[in-house]
């Protein structure tokens, strides 16, 4: 029982940290902090080569679009990023993050066939942020999980209703 908690409890954290790591690594390819292009692992090696694959998914956007999409879709991932590493806003970065992933792995799926997003194991991604945002609790349950009674929670001035308890009478 104990091992089976403690994988329920690291394996959000496990998610969370390979999120991160994942944008955040695409983030410094785009910048070229992992080299030029060539070197082993390297997608784009620069800002432009990345604007390129942006314009290959999205050939309907007109091109004075595509760098808006590329810039958008970066801050996007870096924002993301250091939410899900610093653990801040995790069921609402999760939920952003599966809905950013979704729609990459469909825009690979339509400009590049099936199989690109699957060897990229995108979906997978896509899956677990919507899984972590699905499990993260919200803050009625995580009180219960720490075995506050209804009674402490109204004393301690925590509600779910929109009018904080001390105004509520």
């Amino acid at each position: 029982m104990r091992s089976t908690k403690s994988l329920s409890n690291a394996a959000p954290v496990a998610m969370r940290m390979a999120l991160a790591a994942a944008f955040l690594s695409a983030v410094a390819d785009r910048f070229g902090l992992w080299g030029p292009i060539g070197t082993p692992g390297v997608s784009w090696g620069g800002f432009a080569r990345f604007l390129d694959y942006t314009a290959t998914l999205l050939p309907f956007l007109p091109t004075t679009l595509v760098a808006v999409a590329g810039w958008t879709s970066t801050v996007a991932e870096i924002a993301l990023g250091v939410a899900l590493l610093a653990g801040v806003r995790v069921r609402l970065a999760a939920l952003a993050s599966g809905v950013l992933l979704l729609t990459f792995a469909l825009a690979m799926t339509t400009a590049l066939g099936p199989e690109a997003p699957l060897s990229y194991s995108v979906w997978t991604a896509a899956a677990g942020a919507f899984l972590l945002a699905r499990d993260q609790p919200a803050a009625s349950r995580a009180l219960h999980l720490r075995g506050e009674t209804p009674a402490e929670v109204a004393c301690s001035g925590i509600s779910s209703s929109p009018v904080p308890a001390r105004h509520a009478q």
